[in-house]
């Protein structure tokens, strides 16, 4: 399987998946991932050498395959629809993706949601070319500080219905990535403190009978042959 992890930011990749990431990758299949933008001017907690972090953190992951766009940040509502579809769909069209995770819509970031309407329409690409896969799976993921503070009471909030089992070894190696970005964690009890992402884990490992998880929103999938 092609997986193709579409994020806003550096960092979100991590955040969302980085131990599954990392799983994938050991069990043999693929993992690409697109980045929509590559800088963090709105960002001042974030290094100023955020694409060496960005490197190092997917090293650890074991990822090799990156995609990166340079839309504006905490401004992507700005960006025309269509061009952040046409962005995602030659990512896809290159890497010949199966599945792809992405953000969840009802988050609080507005990048993050952008991003997200935009994965969904170029997911349908290979219905209107026969050179491309047909899409096996689309998963949402939860970024934490993010998608838990999704508030609007008019939307679907995040519901996990997928594990990934990552164990600790996994959840260690999300945490060793997550210490590459510098800037990016912060005390216990944010969201984004080690504490609270072992215990996010420990809590969507028991959720599924797993030890250490991350949990996702499987919104289609496609069984065929």
């Amino acid at each position: 399987m092609n997986y193709l992890v579409v994020v806003a930011h550096p960092d979100d990749e991590v955040l969302g998946a980085g131990a599954t990431i990392h799983k994938l990758i050991k069990q043999g299949h693929e993992v690409a991932v697109a980045i929509m933008v590559s800088q963090a001017a709105a960002r001042k907690d974030l290094s100023s050498s955020l694409a060496d972090d960005e490197k190092e953190a997917l090293d650890i992951l074991g990822v090799t395959k990156t995609y990166h766009a340079d839309f504006p940040n905490i401004k992507m509502n700005t960006v025309p629809h269509l061009e952040l579809v046409q962005f995602i769909e030659k990512c896809i069209m290159d890497f010949k993706a199966d599945a792809i995770i992405t953000h969840h819509p009802a988050d609080t970031n507005n990048d993050h949601v952008m991003t997200s309407y935009a994965a969904q329409a170029a997911c349908r690409l290979f219905q209107r070319r026969d050179d491309v896969p047909g899409l096996k799976e689309l998963l949402y993921m939860e970024v934490p500080s993010s998608t838990e503070w999704a508030i609007d009471s008019s939307a679907n909030d995040f519901r996990a219905n997928t594990y990934f089992e990552v164990g600790r070894d996994g959840l260690e190696v999300k945490l060793k990535a997550l210490a590459a970005y510098k800037g990016v964690m912060r005390a216990y009890p944010h969201p984004r403190s080690n504490e609270a992402l072992e215990g996010l884990a420990a809590y969507r490992g028991a959720q599924a009978g797993c030890k250490y998880a991350e949990a996702f929103e499987s919104v289609l999938r496609r069984i065929v042959e």
